[in-house]
């Protein structure tokens, strides 16, 4: 895919990229004092929410476009580049008309294939990064899709954000990080610039910088980040919103770790990873074939594929014997469970035939 830098002139190209601003543009006063605070502190480009796509009805929707000239205010008084979220042709004229720097597409836009072409036929002949928040789901192909609406609109200036994805079962975080989906849109979009949001993946603020981290560590290109000059007052998402004071801590004390150095010991281990790898997939291999000898008995036995008992007692004995050699439950479970689906699908092709 052909693209082109997100970076706006003035803007250091070192990682990370950082957008910061509040989830919700609330009033001209509160927009000003965090913008003014965030600038002193280095950040060039400031984000606000106008308009804010709520889960339930009953939530602050943002103010539309009366909060538009605070924006440019921000532009013009303190020379910060300013990102808005767009959800509609119309957002798109209206932030447009006011000079914004940078748009981004949220995730529940994104989810709809009608909203992202949508966005796409407005942006048509225009020249403005775009950066396309992951769908709410885990669905790479949403994702991918919807950046490829945008581009075929001509836009190059393409970037995504990693927010997380929704579950229903909450746990530490308010969306899943999931970090092995951008990991693969990188690994099929190679030279696509990939944006961290902290806020929405961890959903309270003493998560954000364990995330950013975390971010920064896999590689990613930039962070963008809730903040406000009055977190606890905030009129939508308080609890994942820091402070410029905060933010600038947290950026501050980041590890950012060289990306291009490759030592000879390095190549070593990698060529014992590719070793393993490679034993892996010939033992997979060997096992898919015990499997498949397995189906042909059970047909002609006229048993059924699925011996529930001997699946539980794979399960918890692999289970057990991972732990004594220090490998995650979890994962291995993962890996378990992955492993005998597909024996099962192997076994259930001798069925048919």
């Amino acid at each position: 895919m052909e693209l082109e830098s997100i970076l706006l002139p003035g803007v250091d190209a070192k990682r990370p990229l950082i957008i910061a601003g509040p989830c919700s543009a609330e009033t001209e006063e509160q927009v000003m004092e965090t913008a003014r605070k965030l600038a002193a502190r280095g950040v060039k480009i400031f984000r606000a929410g106008i308009w804010k796509p709520r889960t339930k009805p009953g939530g602050f929707e943002g103010n539309g476009v009366i909060a538009l000239p605070w924006l440019k205010r921000v532009k013009e008084e303190l020379g910060m580049y300013t990102a808005v979220e767009v959800a509609t042709a119309a957002h798109v004229r209206e932030a447009l008309a006011y000079d914004v720097d940078m748009l981004w597409i949220g995730a529940r836009t994104t989810a709809n294939p009608f909203a992202v072409q949508e966005v796409a036929d407005a942006l048509e002949g225009m020249d403005i990064p775009v950066l396309i928040k992951n769908p709410v789901n885990p669905d790479l192909d949403l994702w991918i899709g919807a950046i490829e609406r945008i581009h075929n609109a001509g836009i190059r200036r393409i970037g995504a954000i990693h927010r997380g994805f929704s579950s229903y079962d909450k746990k530490i975080y308010r969306n899943l990080p999931q970090w092995h989906i951008p990991i693969e849109l990188k690994r099929q979009i190679p030279n696509l610039p990939i944006v961290c949001d902290p806020s929405h993946i961890g959903g309270r603020r003493e998560l954000i910088a364990p995330l950013c981290q975390q971010a920064m560590d896999l590689n990613f290109d930039g962070l963008i980040v809730e903040s406000h000059c009055n977190p606890e007052k905030a009129w939508s998402d308080a609890s994942q919103q820091v402070t410029p004071e905060v933010l600038d801590f947290i950026l501050n004390t980041l590890v950012i770790r060289d990306t291009n150095q490759t030592t000879e010991n390095l190549s070593a281990l990698r060529r014992q990873i590719d070793e393993c790898d490679n034993s892996l997939l010939e033992l997979l291999a060997r096992r898919m074939r015990i499997a498949e000898e397995i189906g042909q008995y059970k047909k002609e036995h006229n048993m059924p594929i699925l011996q529930s008992q001997r699946y539980d007692e794979i399960i918890q004995n692999r289970i057990s014997q991972a732990d004594r050699m220090g490998l995650d439950a979890e994962f291995m479970k993962t890996v378990l469970v992955a492993i005998h689906e597909e024996s099962v699908r192997h076994q259930q092709e001798i069925m048919k035939q």
